[in-house]
């Protein structure tokens, strides 16, 4: 075991996160101003469960009251390298702190973490606060926002006019939606639109492990053609904020109008719930999906990735866009649907 549970750094005790602690780690994370879902606990639980990687959860305490956190995953990889990276599997991390301090202490404890595992990197996810002397990658993704009104009639007229068009069309449509707990539907959507585009699938247990682990802090709504389910989206709800995260559609959907909807009724159902800001996530800038949430009206703001390299060398690239993965994309789009996604889980496992 690599974590010593405890140690002092200045005036600060620094933990590793252990199970009967996550109450005290979300109560933190639900007050503090720089937090995002993806500081919360419940992360630990999933990851290990989902993935079996190491996670090194690290707390910062002062005169026994929680001064900050820091979410830490230890990905090991033949193919895409040793890596501590925060918050794995999420696109948001470093950590966050009550007390410029404890984020000192938590640093400090995440660089020693560094040295002894002898990881390659330590990576920080759009962090609060980006450290010059790290080395620092943005514009390769953006992510998308904005406030998310009460009333329905402001909320679609605050769509662009082309896109608020297509959004009336499809409230007019036939399809319906509906609110469920369940990834049945959405999970065989999902495979089908990740291996058209040349993506490695997540594992069915993993979406079932994020339902159990944030309760009724996330959702799945999905919508159906004439009973039959053409698109869907899991969601995530922190602080007044509705996150749709992972999404499937048949190639249909996009004819029929289902994604619009999906977005639309989403909203509703948010706002129905207390929410005030619609996050659309990240997505990688110059593709698609970066081009469909501007015409909702999004403007898009640059995510950031920082990263401490001990013995130098060049930034990771394990994204998409990097040219030694080209092949293996265009391979992957044309696997049978059930080769992807025996195999899929156990390549994306990795990436982190």
């Amino acid at each position: 075991m690599f974590l010593r549970p405890n140690e002092t750094i200045g005036s600060y005790a620094v933990h590793a996160l252990t199970g009967h602690e996550h109450e005290r780690w979300d109560a933190f994370v639900q007050e503090c101003p720089e937090a995002s879902f993806f500081h919360r606990a419940g992360w630990r639980t999933v990851i290990e469960r989902s993935f079996g990687h190491r996670t090194h959860y690290l707390f910062a305490e002062r005169d026994g009251v929680v001064k900050g956190v820091l979410p830490l995953v230890e990905i090991k990889s033949a193919l895409f390298g040793h890596a501590l990276i925060s918050n794995g599997f999420c696109v948001a991390g470093g950590p966050i702190a009550a007390e410029d301090g404890a984020r000192a202490a938590l640093d400090a404890r995440a660089e020693d973490l560094l040295r002894r595992t002898g990881a390659r990197y330590l990576e920080y996810r759009n962090p609060v606060k980006p450290k010059e002397s790290w080395s620092t990658r943005v514009g390769l993704y953006a992510g998308f926002s904005g406030p998310l009104p009460a009333a329905e009639d402001i909320n679609l007229k605050q769509i662009p006019r082309k896109q608020r068009a297509v959004v009336r069309k499809a409230i007019e449509s036939n399809l319906t939606w509906n609110v469920e707990k369940s990834i049945d539907r959405l999970w065989d959507l999902y495979a089908v639109s990740v291996r058209n585009l040349g993506t490695p699938v997540f594992g069915k247990s993993y979406f079932a492990n994020l339902l159990n682990a944030f309760g009724s802090d996330c959702d799945v709504l999905t919508v159906s053609s004439e009973g039959t389910p053409v698109a869907s989206v899991l969601n995530f709800y922190f602080k007044g904020r509705v996150m749709p995260f992972y999404t499937g559609s048949i190639p249909s959907a996009r004819r029929l109008g289902a994604n619009d909807l999906m977005y639309w009724r989403l909203m509703r159902h948010a706002a129905a719930r207390g929410c005030t800001v619609f996050d659309f996530g990240r997505s990688k800038v110059g593709t698609g999906p970066y081009d469909f949430k501007k015409n909702w009206g999004f403007a898009p703001q640059p995510i950031v990735h920082q990263f401490l390299l001990p013995n130098g060398g060049a930034m990771p690239e394990n994204n998409p866009l990097n040219p030694k993965y080209r092949l293996m994309i265009a391979t992957w789009k044309h696997l049978p649907l059930f080769v992807a996604n025996r195999l899929g889980p156990l390549v994306v496992r990795n990436i982190g």
